[in-house]
């Protein structure tokens, strides 16, 4: 049985747009679920809001770079038609207000969707809307950048950090310790029982994204019980949290196409 945590990538964003207060708000209907995982970026007056991509084409239906505009402006586009009819009019949310609403209830997963040459003071923005709500041990803050995650740790060393990778790199420990991570955030194809075995016993969380298959998220939970798993889809993480211990794979082939 599949005994892991799950952190709700985006939030609940398999079936609400992602990094949206309706995604948060659905994550929460699953009790179990005490993790989120969002983005963060700045806006030009230096207002952090919760959104993935560095353009707005996508998930926002409009143009340009999300830094070139203002919250005024952010504010006014549509981050949930997209997504489906249902969800129309839903808006970017500042980190302020995501905060405000899932607070006293989940733990948060902050990325600090930097570059190494730009969005200097996204850090201690995030930090400010941390501290304003007291919620520094609710929170980790996690990038890719490794000159976000010092900027972090200069500022509060208090609050937690953890490297995001998509491989496994030679100099990982290294990486690891110059930023005090005790989080790692892998992508789930590359990782073994051994790898995620090791770091554990070093101290360091494991996190594997983005894993939306019931039988992959069965198998990773084997590696290890502490192993941290984010999913797009919550309730497939539910289902395999209560589903009773299947043996045979071919058997799950037949009925579990997910």
């Amino acid at each position: 049985m599949l005994n892991n945590r799950c952190v709700a990538h985006r939030g609940f964003s398999g079936a609400a747009p992602e990094n949206t207060l309706a995604a948060m708000r659905l994550a929460m209907k699953i009790k179990e679920v005490d993790w989120i995982e969002i983005d963060v970026q700045l806006s030009s007056d230096g207002v952090p809001v919760v959104i993935h991509d560095f353009t707005l084409g996508r998930t926002a239906g409009g143009s340009g770079i999300v830094r070139d505009h203002t919250l005024a402006e952010l504010k006014k586009m549509d981050a949930g038609r997209w997504k489906s009819r249902w969800y129309a009019g839903e808006r970017i949310p500042t980190l302020g207000e995501l905060l405000d609403e899932v607070r006293g209830r989940l733990k948060v997963n902050i990325e600090l969707k930097a570059k190494a040459d730009s969005y200097t003071g996204l850090a201690a923005a995030v930090l400010k809307e941390v501290a304003l709500r007291k919620m520094e041990q609710d929170v980790i803050l996690t990038s890719f950048i490794r000159e976000a995650l010092l900027e972090v740790r200069a500022l509060a060393p208090g609050v937690r950090r953890g490297l995001i990778i998509d491989h496994r790199p030679p100099d990982l420990e290294q990486r690891l310790q110059e930023c005090g991570c005790t989080l790692l955030s892998i992508a789930h194809g590359k990782v073994d029982a051994a790898f995620v075995r090791s770091i554990i016993e070093r101290g360091i969380d494991v996190m594997v994204w983005t894993v939306d298959h019931i039988r992959r998220m069965r198998e990773l939970g084997s590696m290890h019980p502490d192993l941290m798993i984010c999913t797009n889809r919550p309730d497939r993480w539910l289902l395999a949290l209560k589903l009773p211990e299947i043996r045979e794979r071919a058997l799950w082939r037949r009925w579990m196409p997910f």
